[in-house]
């Protein structure tokens, strides 16, 4: 199901999928919607974007990435924003030494937080050059489709 490197990554990272993450990863990547609901420390971070940045990793390392949001991530809280954007970098930190190992370009998917913290020079740098993944709260994706600089 996951480009080589990816699953390699993975195997060696984790060795096997967790109940939650062998559930949803065939539906989220057969594109269909899917809530998950799990106990804390059973993957669902991954569960829930592994296959999407699978994809991801296929777009870059066969050079189709394009400079645009692919995956946004709604929180309720900032907090657990910014931790889903933590959980995140490491993984992708990782993918991308896979890739180098295995004589593939480093592929640079970028994340970033966007919440009524976010310092404006950040805010103005996701308008400028957009995050692969972008994780916010509702008030923040809000004003994100409601700026006059955003049309």
């Amino acid at each position: 199901m996951f480009h080589p490197v990816v699953d390699r990554w993975f195997r060696q990272r984790y060795r096997e999928p967790t109940p939650v993450q062998a559930q949803a990863w065939p539906l989220i990547a057969a594109g269909h919607d899917v809530l998950l609901t799990a106990p804390t420390g059973s993957g669902k971070t991954l569960a829930a974007f592994l296959a999407c940045l699978d994809r991801l990793f296929r777009e870059a390392v066969d050079g189709r990435l394009e400079e645009r949001t692919a995956i946004l991530y709604v929180s309720p809280l900032k907090a657990l924003s910014n931790d889903v954007r933590r959980n995140l970098e490491e993984p992708l930190r990782e993918l991308a030494d896979a890739a180098v190992a295995a004589g593939l370009a480093a592929p640079e998917i970028r994340t970033a937080v966007r919440t009524g913290d976010t310092p404006a020079h950040e805010r103005r740098q996701v308008g400028r050059r957009p995050p692969h993944v972008l994780v916010t709260t509702p008030e923040s994706l809000f004003i994100l489709l409601t700026a006059e600089s955003s049309r």
